[in-house]
């Protein structure tokens, strides 16, 4: 409800105002709607059990989520950019000064929206959180280089009239910029990239903290929304039965999962230690 209300502020401002810069906004947050039901939806495909059909489980929703949300982004940008150039080669009159005043007051909305939207991305470590998150953070700078733009045509006064479509423009961009950063962290979880170093590195102290494991290989992690799937390899003693090593692998895979909470699953592979050379 606050960015329909925020969307309709600015629209009706924006016109009443003769400010393009604050459309161009309006359009932007016009996706907040929309990307926030996307991320809403996604976290409660997320949230479902695995089953026959997905038995690793609903996670790449949350991901497939970010994804759309930062192409809602990207498209923004290039239609707001769009109108921008054809407001700048035509002429028109200067903003009204109590534009001003409505940014101000979306600016600071919009920036508490994201402190609490992003805490809840961190915390959860959904990237589809994250990306609406800084869906808002893109709200708070287009709305800023609008207040600017706004600022510098009533100031410079005759001649000046394009200064608000320049800040459309510098918005677009903006826009778009922070759509493909977003982009490329929800496309790596589709990939399953990867992940940081320090996650695979926290993983092989688990595992080699367990008694009885010489030497761990062939680490592999994905990340489903929210949570971590590890796939490793561990060598043994060969001379150890194949119950021992049954259990020696369940600790292994206990001890991961103590350490780092958000990994759901653990696939250990037992093979026999070989000294090397």
């Amino acid at each position: 409800m606050t960015n329909v209300a925020l969307v309709t502020i600015k629209l009706v401002a924006g016109l009443l105002g003769n400010s393009y810069a604050l459309v161009a906004d309006a359009i932007e947050s016009s996706t907040d709607v929309f990307s926030s039901l996307i991320v809403w939806r996604g976290l409660e495909i997320t949230e479902k059990p695995p089953d026959e059909d997905y038995p690793y489980g609903y996670g790449k929703a949350d991901s497939i989520a970010a994804a759309i949300v930062a192409l809602m982004l990207v498209g923004a940008s290039i239609s707001i950019m769009i109108l921008a150039v054809r407001e700048i080669l035509i002429p028109h009159h200067a903003p009204a000064p109590f534009t001003l005043i409505v940014l101000a007051a979306v600016i600071v909305c919009k920036e508490v929206l994201f402190r609490r939207v992003l805490a809840v991305g961190n915390e959860t470590g959904s990237s589809a959180v994250q990306a609406d998150a800084w869906h808002h953070r893109s709200d708070v700078m287009t709305s800023a280089a609008a207040f600017i733009g706004i600022a510098i045509a009533l100031w410079g006064g005759p001649g000046w009239e394009s200064a608000d479509d320049w800040a459309a423009a510098v918005a677009a961009v903006i826009i778009g910029a922070n759509g493909a950063r977003l982009l490329k962290p929800a496309v790596d979880d589709l990939m399953d990239r990867t992940p940081e170093a320090d996650l695979l590195e926290s993983i092989g102290r688990a595992a080699l903290s367990v008694p009885g494991v010489l030497h761990i290989e062939k680490v592999r992690v994905r990340k489903l929304g929210m949570a971590y799937f590890v796939d490793l390899h561990v060598q043994t003693e060969p001379t150890m039965i194949l119950r021992e090593a049954h259990i020696l692998g369940g600790k292994v895979k206990g001890a991961i999962k103590a350490a780092l909470p958000k990994v759901a699953d653990v696939l250990v592979h037992m093979e026999p230690y070989e000294l090397e050379g």
